[in-house]
């Protein structure tokens, strides 16, 4: 029989796992992020225009940004170590090279969408 377990937010945080639990919060709180990009796209869809206003603000743009690519990247480190479980011990180290990716992709794209949105 499965182990029980009590995870929450609160008990989340106090856990010293650094890296690979901080991933995993934010890898839920991205996909809620991404759950409401989609759910204010179907509502962009069926006509509702006070919607179209939500997608101009360069704040929406920047956490949608953040949401998809941590999201996407996050998930592929999961995948390749599920894939690969001999890989298990290096997830610190994966976790790293996530960051690595992340920053430089995230970072250029928020400079894109700031100069964009400030007449550049």
């Amino acid at each position: 029989m499965g182990q029980e377990r009590n995870v929450n937010l609160f008990t989340a945080l106090q856990y010293k796992g650094q890296g690979p639990m901080l991933t995993y919060i934010l890898h839920r709180i991205a996909g809620v992020g991404l759950f409401i990009f989609f759910t204010t796209y179907i509502l962009a869809l069926a006509g509702v225009s006070a919607v179209n206003a939500l997608y101009e603000n360069w704040l929406f743009q920047i956490i949608v940004l953040f949401c998809v690519f941590f999201h996407a990247i996050n998930g592929l480190r999961i995948t390749i170590l599920d894939l690969w479980p001999q890989w298990q011990p290096y997830q610190h180290r994966a976790v790293r090279i996530e960051w690595a990716v992340f920053w430089p992709l995230y970072v250029f794209s928020v400079v894109v969408v700031i100069w964009n949105a400030f007449g550049g």
